[in-house]
């Protein structure tokens, strides 16, 4: 049984997924750790005075840069890493980020060599792929968590244009996480109901394209990235991983021949369950959906390539 969870960075998404992953009273320990002094510390204590009105057990503690107090963590998730500034590079972004989730991973390891590792820094597809190479774990203990996100964003959208309630949806996307992202309205139902008997081609493009753009669409309105959704998503991964419960999520995974790609991370379908990724699910995609993939499978090798270049991981 997984007795502790760590999350890395107390921002907006580590803090929420504490909060969540409290709340679901699924670990004895959450450990929340950021560098800056004392925010770990008071976020946490925060969530912990909430446990007795919410009837919740799990204790929460924050640290400060305190790898030793997440000793025996059987998951880690990252959150750690800065956003993209103005005047930023790609590649600037790329490099910062590495290294930072390159330093956390390798300190985490450290005293929890065991643990089931969930990436949720961005750029998310490459992020991960720098956990994995830093971990040098089996790849079904290193994932990330976009596809839940995006996912949910997904359902939640076409909740509103049915006017239904959103667990009546089960939904599938492939991809990277962005833009070339691949939502499947082929193999999107409302209670067994395709989706397209409910809305036409033109609407459901319209939801496909906000979902796409979803991140970004949430920077607009508030100036920053979101983290109640994407809290929300790494909580649902850690339950899943927690509770064995082999429920199948997209998350970003490392393919070795899966979908004719090898070494590369990128969003797939997978049952998760104790030991991180159980197995990995390949779908039959049409010539359309497949061509979408492989734009997105571009993209994302693209970028992993630019991190390769840089030699910041051996």
């Amino acid at each position: 049984m997984i007795k502790k969870i760590t999350v890395i960075g107390a921002g907006n998404v580590g803090a929420t997924v504490a909060n969540v992953v409290a709340h679901k009273d699924i670990a004895n320990e959450v450990i929340l750790l950021d560098i800056k002094k004392g925010i770990a510390e008071g976020k946490a204590l925060d969530i912990w005075q909430s446990s007795a009105i919410n009837n919740f057990n799990t204790r929460v503690k924050g640290v400060t840069n305190d790898y030793l107090a997440t000793k025996g963590s059987g998951i880690i998730i990252i959150t750690s890493g800065i956003p993209r500034k103005p005047g930023m590079s790609r590649a600037d972004l790329i490099k910062t980020n590495a290294g930072i989730v390159k330093e956390v991973t390798e300190k985490s390891i450290k005293y929890s060599p065991d643990a089931i590792i969930i990436v949720v820094a961005n750029p998310l597809d490459v992020m991960t792929y720098a956990a994995f190479k830093t971990a040098k774990k089996l790849k079904n203990k290193v994932f990330g968590m976009a596809g839940t996100l995006d996912t949910g964003r997904y359902k939640a959208f076409l909740a509103e244009a049915l006017d239904i309630s959103p667990k009546c949806i089960n939904a599938l996307l492939l991809g990277g996480h962005g833009d070339t992202m691949v939502p499947l309205p082929r193999f999107t139902s409302v209670a067994g109901v395709p989706i397209t008997q409910l809305l036409g081609k033109d609407e459901l493009d319209k939801i496909v394209n906000r979902t796409r753009k979803g991140g970004g669409e949430l920077v607009g309105l508030m100036g920053t990235s979101a983290w109640y959704a994407p809290g929300a998503a790494a909580a649902q991964l850690a339950e899943a991983i927690v509770d064995d419960e082999k429920r199948i999520f997209p998350v970003c995974a490392y393919l070795e021949g899966e979908y004719g790609h090898n070494d590369i991370y990128i969003g797939v379908p997978a049952v998760i369950g104790r030991d991180g990724i159980h197995e990995i699910i390949q779908i039959e995609m049409n010539e359309d959906e497949k061509a979408l993939f492989e734009e997105s499978a571009k993209s994302v090798r693209e970028v992993m390539n630019t991190l390769d270049d840089m030699n910041i991981i051996d």
